[in-house]
């Protein structure tokens, strides 16, 4: 299934019905009165968070949605049937935006979560709604009320608790295949990564965490050289960020502590909040330097990474690694775990539920208005 992290869709939810104007009219009933029923309700769209799927190319294709109209009310005291909801599902982790104004109308972070997105119209009032002691044939009665109608931006955000990153050929799918279930592409050109893997790192009984591989950046990717920083929304939601670095580039004119800076500002081209989150160095390829030389070959890098004056990069931990031999990987997805650990807070009990009895009251409180 080709991946898509990104649609624009339209929503109209549908006008309700309107109110009828009518009278009783029965043989030997006189005088009947008024007995015009209400309009129904219009159909709202709702957008539904799902967790069995993870990409948003359904809306690729399909990208206007309409609701029905609500039925218009008739005589005899009848009411206009409301029209049924359409309920749009997408993956877990994405964040819905209003095109025109911008504003964040959802980010559906739960499985079953739901959103309103668009409201149905309220349907019209009969004349039966209008009669008093004064006014015993009211002949007024009201329209019903249109549907919103909205453009939509459809963003998928993977939901990851750490995120790998680096310039292509770092390493980073053959890692995420050794220390989880993914299995990524993996090949010696650049670029072989072309959307993000997901994969779930097991360190122990009951203790796992999510791993995002995304496609690697390369210097001048906020003018879109490579992949651009297409995929680098995926990274926002994650606590960790794991900056895998060639410790060993084949290429005897490649500067590994460049190229790692270069990642930095592209990060903070981006997003400087991300390029805040905390990141760990993961020297990667060690495999290819002789035992004498690498820990001078570390010490080296770590230097020239770092810099000197204004623009010092700070470095949190440093984890030297094969993901080939996976020399190092135990003691890197360990310390990761007990990172997250320490920063995890209990969810509240019921937390999924509260979701789905939120979209009850309000349907319910939709259903009776029509």
């Amino acid at each position: 299934m080709k991946f898509i992290d990104e649609a624009r869709i339209e929503v109209t939810a549908g006008n309700g019905g309107n109110g009828a104007a009518s009278f009783r009219r029965e043989k030997f009933v006189p005088r009947g009165g008024p007995d015009g029923g209400d309009g129904g309700r219009g159909g709202s769209i709702w957008a539904v968070a799902d967790r069995n799927i993870n990409t948003l190319v359904d809306y690729r294709y399909q990208r206007k949605f309409v609701a029905r109209n609500g039925e218009r009310g008739r005589g005899s005291d009848q009411y206009g049937a409301a029209a049924e909801d359409i309920r749009l599902r997408v993956p877990v982790g994405t964040q819905i935006r209003d095109e025109d104004s911008g504003e964040t109308i959802a980010d559906l972070t739960q499985h079953e979560q739901v959103a309103l997105l668009a409201k149905g119209g309220e349907g019209g009032l009969g004349n039966l709604h209008f009669k008093s002691s004064t006014n015993r044939a009211p002949r007024q009665s009201t329209p019903g009320k249109e549907g919103e109608h909205r453009r939509l931006v459809l963003e998928l955000k993977v939901l990851a608790d750490v995120g790998l990153l680096g310039m292509p050929n770092a390493g980073k799918s053959t890692f995420i295949a050794a220390v989880s279930n993914a299995r990524p592409k993996i090949a010696d050109y650049p670029f072989t990564t072309l959307h993000p893997h997901l994969g779930v790192v097991r360190v122990g009984p009951g203790k796992s965490f999510v791993v995002a591989d995304i496609p690697g950046l390369i210097e001048g990717a906020a003018e879109g050289a490579g992949l651009g920083h297409q995929f680098l929304r995926h990274l926002q939601r994650t606590r960790l960020l794991l900056h895998l670095v060639d410790l060993g580039p084949l290429d005897p004119q490649a500067d590994p502590a460049r190229d790692a800076r270069a990642i930095v500002r592209e990060l903070r081209s981006y997003d400087p909040a991300l390029a805040e989150k905390p990141r760990w160095l993961v020297l990667n390829k060690i495999d290819t330097i002789p035992p004498d030389e690498r820990e001078a070959r570390i010490a080296d890098f770590v230097k020239r990474y770092r810099g000197r004056g204004r623009n010092a990069l700070p470095v949190e931990r440093v984890f030297a690694i094969s993901a080939v031999t996976r020399e190092g990987c135990e003691a890197l997805c360990l310390a990761v775990n007990g990172y997250l650990e320490s920063l995890r807070v209990p969810e509240p009990a019921g937390f999924d539920v509260r979701f789905e009895q939120q979209a009850q009251d309000a349907g319910s409180r939709e259903a009776g208005h029509a």
